[in-house]
Parts: C-alpha cells; structure tokens; sequence
C-alpha cells in the first residue's frame, strides 16, 4: 500500500482517468495468470492466510514466479465451504483447502494440467470443476458484488482496472446534482438497510434544505444475528462505497462524510481506511476533484456494537460523541441531522449500488426486479442450509431458490420448518410459504420484512417459541432504555415467552402478548422498538399451535425448551448402570443388571444419561 500510494498522482479530468484505467488493463500484471484466494473475515478464520502463504511458498520452489499471481480478495460467497480458492485461467473452483493441499494444486494442477478431483465441489454425485457452473453461483445475479472475489481490496488499481470512479467521474463532468437525483429516483432504488425507503427521495429532501454544510453518513453498523452482508462489501470492495458517497455527497451538495462502522469489525475498517488513503493520495477525495469545483472527504467513526445504532438518528447522536439514543421525528435528518445540519443516511449496500446504477441509467438498472422493488438484493444465508454464505439475486426471487438451488437444501436432512429474515426486526417465513418472492410488499404480507439481508433458515428441530424468546432477549438487551414501551414492553412480553417455555403458561398470555406487541409497535420512539414484537407476532401466527402446547400440554415437541423435556428410559436397558453413575443428581435407580427408572421430579435435564448410554436405552421428548 506504501509504494502504491508513494507512485500515484491526483487524477485531474475524465480523460487522465481513462488513460490510467487504460493503461491498467494492458499491464502485464493485470493480464498475469491469478490464483484468487478467499480474504474474506470467513475464509480467513478457517485458514486461508496460512493457504496463501503455502501458495507463494510453493510457487517460489516450483519456479514459477512472475507466471502465476497469488491475490487475496474479498469474499467469494460461500463460506461454509472455505477456505476457497479459484484458479484464474480455467475458472476452477477449490473448496476447503489446507496448507497441506497446495502442492498437489501447484503439481498437478498448474504443471500438470490436471484438476485435483477431492477440492471439486460434489453436486449430486459429480465434481463440478468450474466455479461458473456451480449451482451456488449460476443462480445468483452479482452486481452490488461484481467485484468481490475478483479484485484486491486494498489496491485501487484493481478497483480502477475494473470501471471503477468512472460513475464520480460521469456525475461530475456530466450531470447536474439535479439529474443525479432523477437517475437514482427512475431506478427505483430503495434503501437497503430496512426500511425500504426509496433513495433518490431521500436525496431529493436533503438536496432542497439549503444551509452552510450537509453530511452524508454510511451505515455500516450492522448487527442482526446472523447478518454479514456490510462487512464483506467493505472487507472486499470498500471503493464502491466511497465511490457512492461521493456521488451522493455531490448530489445533495455536502463536503464531508462518515463511515460508522462498528469496532467488531476491525478488517473492515482496515481495509476501508486503506482505501480512503488510497482515493486521497490520487485525488478521488480531498479539493477539486475531477478538477472541477467540487470537495468531498471521508472518515471512520467506530460504534462500540450498540444495536440501536443502527437506527439513523442514533446513529447520528454516536457520531456527536453522545450516547447512542434515538431523537423523535420530525425533524427527519434530511432537514436536521448531523449537528442540525442536512443529513443523508444510507447503508453500504445502498451506497454501492450507486456507481453501477449511474453507469448504467436509472432505467436500466430498474429492468431487474419486481415493478415496486428494483435491484438486486444481498442475503446472508446461515443457519440449517448446506452452502451458507453470501448470495446476491434480483429483489422478488422465491425463497425456494436461495435455500435450496443456490444453498444446496437442507443440511441436516431434516424437512424445512422455516426461515428468520430481517433479524429481530423480522419474522419469520413457514414452508407454506417457501415460494414466496423476497420483495418488500410480499414479505410484507406475512409479516415479515427484508431488512438488512439477515436469513437464517431452520429445520424441524427449532422450536418457534425458542426462536421468539431468542429474539426478543436480544433486543431487550439492546434496547437503549429511552422510552417506556420498548423499554418495559419488551421486558413484560419477554418475562411471559420465558414462562410459556417454562410449561408455567396460561392461554390468556396469547392474548397478552399481542396486546404488548401493539403497545409497543405503536408507542416506542424509534424503529428498534416499532420492530422488536415482530419475531413473537410472526411465530404467533404462523406457529401458534406449538405455543398451545406448551401452555395445554407443558411440551415442546422439538424437545428445545429444558424445563419441559423428559427423559425417559426403555425396555432395551440393561442394567449397566452407567446412566445412573453419571446422573449428578441421583434421579436414576434400579438394580445392576435390571431396568432402570428416572425420577422426574428430581431430572435437572442436563442430558448426561442420553450421552453417556452405548445402548440407545434412552430417549428425551
């Protein structure tokens, strides 16, 4: 980065930047034969620095040098299946490398001309060698992620080589702030951290405020369980994010942005801190850019994970250096934001879809979609599927098709039960409704949201109500305490899941919870708390029957909730007594050599008896 930054000189108009990107794609570099290793926070915890590290070590004895790049990138989608590792020139596709695996790569792959056929993905009972012809990826539709896993995040030459500030450069030579707002509204963009609301109005509003400086802020504060979608756009594209805010900086009239970006990220941050050096040291940042009269930059703010901070006038607040709070609106930010200045407030992914949709045209970026949800969306696909990872397809794609085309199914064999998307902010989906499109009106209808992209999928072992009392902790633990209805609302209707679980329910507390949920749906102040019931309405609707169990019949028939499991033990035991020697409460008896009993009443249900038993003597339900 170092030398990178010591060589460059400020980009002054359109045409120097062409010339370099020019001069970029007939370089010998950017032509040279690539190894493309997974840099990506997934890929990397399971190994795949130490794999890079064996590639060049290997490469260096093979002779190979100066024939063969070995480039880390950003993430490559499916993470389950890391470390991965693409080989350039014929486009294969290795999955769960070892340092150990290298050699046989470099020796029968590279030298040999022949594949290693046990790091093919398996489809069926067939190793796939092309990673365009995996399922995983022919089902997606990556443009938000055109570049993630093709070019180097921390060189922006990659980024350049590639198309990259060529939308800053068309709106700044070009366009009008006026036009650049007619282009993102004809897109039909919506925001992508949640709520949905159409950008190009959110701009237009923030553009029509006059005053003597405007901010322009990035969510990157993400923190739904299970949700990585930021991350891995800053982790291995961060320029598409500056290049956005800069294009929108320009469209509302402001000089100075934020990145908020939470600390628990800390490869995101370095790698987006590199790059605004990066757009600094050639001039894409700072005075004049373009040469033209237009000044924008850019800096890092670290949240500390705060959950509401991710509502945007928390958000804002945590910026100025206070406690992460919401404030009441109206005044929206658009008119009073940061330091009651004009403030747009988008998350990554919004941002960066704003380069291709300026290239492009409003009107062609808006071909794909539905008629009212435009784009392309990112899900983070985790839970019970057996590809989890990092999936872009066009907003209205059934849910049948992430988990079971792209996911590759169920992964433990077990029916489909359901899949949580939104986060706690969301609901859930039932397999009755496993074809229905991921647009915002339909997901709607079910009472669930899109959200920021969070999709966990579960199979019939998850109890509903868990999964309810789960999310409600959550966001009972998060919520900030501000106001009374989320505050205490969530307290109260999470006192009275926790006792459904308990088998202390009564049936009147179905009642009760969906009096709570209006309260607080209706009452909080911020969207945290409008949302937060919405994990217990989605199971209460779709799942109500599990909650009478529980309450009518003190059962859990995914033997999830403790305190109403019961253990119980067959005819098939032997007497070898091993069960009740474990049993660290003394609830088992019976004689050697005789059939054994468990005494309920005193069963902590800490499950010792089910796994120290060889003879499958036992059962829990």
């Amino acid at each position: 980065m170092e030398d990178t930054i010591k060589n460059t000189h400020s980009i002054k108009n359109a045409e120097e930047l062409n010339a370099l990107q020019s001069k970029l794609t007939s370089s010998k570099e950017f032509n040279s034969e690539k190894i493309y290793i997974c840099a990506g926070g997934g890929c990397i915890a399971s190994g795949s620095m130490k794999v890079k590290d064996a590639f060049v070590k290997q490469i260096a004895e093979s002779k190979l040098n100066g024939t063969i790049e070995v480039m880390e990138t950003g993430c490559l989608g499916p993470c389950a299946l890391g470390p991965v590792v693409v080989i350039g020139k014929d486009d294969t596709f290795y999955q769960s490398v070892r340092a150990q695996d290298v050699k046989d790569i470099i020796e029968n792959h590279l030298v040999g001309g022949q594949v290693v056929p046990h790091l093919l993905h398996l489809v069926g009972d067939t190793r796939v060698a092309k990673k365009s012809e995996l399922p995983f990826y022919k089902n997606q539709d990556k443009k938000v992620l055109r570049n993630c896993g093709k070019i180097n995040p921390v060189k922006i030459e990659d980024y350049i080589a590639c198309g990259g500030y060529q939308a800053l450069s068309k709106a700044l030579s070009s366009m009008t702030a006026e036009t650049v707002i007619n282009e993102v509204t004809a897109s039909g963009l919506r925001g992508r951290g949640g709520a949905g609301f159409p950008t190009g109005t959110k701009w237009g509003f923030a553009r029509k405020y006059q005053d003597d400086e405007k901010y322009i802020l990035c969510n990157a504060d993400e923190g739904d369980p299970g949700a990585f979608m930021d991350r891995s756009i800053l982790e291995g594209d961060p320029h598409s994010v500056i290049e956005g805010m800069a294009i929108g900086a320009f469209a509302i009239g402001s000089s100075q942005g934020y990145v908020y970006v939470r600390a628990e990220y800390p490869l995101a941050v370095e790698r987006l801190q590199i790059a605004i050096d990066q757009a600094r040291a050639y001039g894409l940042l700072g005075h004049h850019i373009f040469g033209t009269a237009f000044n924008f930059d850019l800096e890092i703010r670290k949240g500390s994970g705060a959950f509401v901070c991710g509502e945007e006038t928390a958000l804002i607040t945590s910026i100025e250096g206070n406690r992460g709070e919401p404030r009441p609106r109206p005044p929206f930010p658009a008119e009073k934001g940061l330091w009651n200045k004009p403030t747009v407030l988008n998350n990554v992914e919004t941002f960066s879809n704003i380069p291709l949709l300026i290239n492009q045209g409003g009107l062609k970026f808006a071909e794909t979609g539905t008629d009212k949800s435009k784009g392309t969306k990112i899900f983070a696909l985790a839970g019970t599927v057996n590809i989890s990872g990092l999936v872009e397809v066009p907003v209205g794609t059934p849910l049948r098709k992430l988990v079971y085309d792209i996911g590759g199914g169920i992964s433990t064999g077990k029916p489909y039960k359901a899949a949580q998307i939104g986060g706690p902010s969301g609901g859930c989906i039932p397999a009755e409704h496993l074809d229905v499109p991921l647009d915002y009106e339909s997901l709607n209808k079910l009472g669930a949201i899109m959200g920021s992209g969070g999709l966990i999928v579960m199979d019939e072992s998850s109890c509903m109500v868990d999964v309810a009392r789960f999310f409600l902790e959550f966001v009972q633990d998060e919520s900030c305490g501000k106001c009374v209805p989320c505050r205490e609302g969530t307290a109260r209707m999470k006192q009275i899941v926790d006792r459904i679980c308990q088998g202390q329910g009564q049936m009147s507390d179905l009642d009760e919870l969906e009096r709570l949920a209006g309260t607080v749906t209706n009452a909080s102040l911020c969207g945290l708390g409008q949302t937060a019931p919405n994990p217990v309405l989605s199971t209460l609707r779709h799942f109500k029957d599990e909650y009478i169990e529980h309450i009518r019949d003190k059962k859990c028939r995914t033997a999830v909730c403790k305190d109403l499991i019961v253990f119980e033990i067959l005819d098939a035991c032997n007497g070898c007594q091993s069960c009740k020697k474990v049993c660290p409460v003394e609830a088992i008896h019976g004689e050697k050599k005789q059939h054994h009993i468990i005494n309920t009443d005193l069963c902590i249900r800490c499950g010792l008896c089910l796994s120290t038993c060889k003879f499958d003597a036992i059962v829990k339900y």
